[in-house]
């Protein structure tokens, strides 16, 4: 069995940790179960053999269940379930417009703590206790605010109302490579949160993200979030996205 997996240099310093990604194994189809967990044993194994400490993860489609099987057969753990909705078919979106703007580099601390406290017990990072709420709000802000302050998005959305304040944004990333390779321009919301004086503004700016997307001639708008997450799904229903894949994130590490 071949693993593809990658060391993730900003995640390993910004955790000071080595942290990995498993993208997937290769393996043929005779390949008995027990040989599987075998195999994934190995590779923790040789993980925690080459570092004091170490955190990997991996997303794994729904669909490969021996990949599934395999590694909680070796101690990873399930920290999320995630669920892909799409939009399709931008040019007949049809639904009513809100003020939105692009978010200030100088809003960047005010995105931050936006996400941060907007905390969402079922993300990855909260719920796996290798991080800790404290560490992963602070992740969480500190990501939010790379996607203004650093460029990390295409688009920071923000509510642009007379007296509504700023207390939910959504990022989008325009997916160049992936649209590159595809012959397709893709949107993909990166990142949203919506703090209680904001409530209600989710599907207002996933609809915009939508509406900026049939403007760039886009051919879909992608968007992940977690199993549990009910607002989104109505977001998503009301505006037309659907259900395109379903994936699970595990985890292991050393300590």
């Amino acid at each position: 069995m071949y693993w593809l997996l990658r060391q993730l240099a900003w995640d390993s310093t910004y955790f000071g940790t080595p942290t990995y990604r498993l993208f997937t194994g290769l393996f043929t189809t005779e390949a008995a179960a027990v040989e599987l967990v075998q195999a994934a044993q190995e590779l923790r194994q040789q993980l925690t053999d080459r570092h004091t400490a170490f955190y990997a993860f991996s997303v794994v489609p729904a669909e490969d269940i021996r990949m599934l099987q395999a590694l909680t057969g070796a101690g990873w753990r399930l920290v999320e379930t995630r669920l892909t909705y799409y939009r399709d078919q931008l040019s007949a979106f049809d639904y009513p417009r809100y003020p939105v703007r692009m978010a200030a580099v100088s809003e960047a601390g005010q995105i931050g703590r936006v996400a941060a406290a907007a905390r969402n017990p079922y993300d990855r990072f909260h719920a796996d206790a290798w991080f800790g709420d404290a560490r992963a709000d602070a992740y969480l802000a500190h990501y939010a605010e790379n996607t203004v302050a650093a460029g990390l998005a295409a688009a920071v959305l923000v509510p642009d109302e007379a007296a509504v304040p700023v207390d939910s944004f959504l990022a989008i990333s325009e997916l160049s490579e992936d649209s590159a390779a595809l012959g397709m321009g893709l949107s993909r919301v990166l990142l949203a949160a919506v703090g209680p004086a904001n409530r209600g503004w989710h599907v207002k700016l996933l609809a915009e993200t939508v509406r900026r997307a049939q403007a760039a001639g886009h051919e879909a708008v992608l968007m992940t979030t977690q199993a549990t997450n009910h607002a989104v799904f109505r977001s998503c229903e009301k505006l037309g996205f659907q259900l395109g894949s379903t994936s699970h994130v595990l985890a292991c590490h050393s300590s």
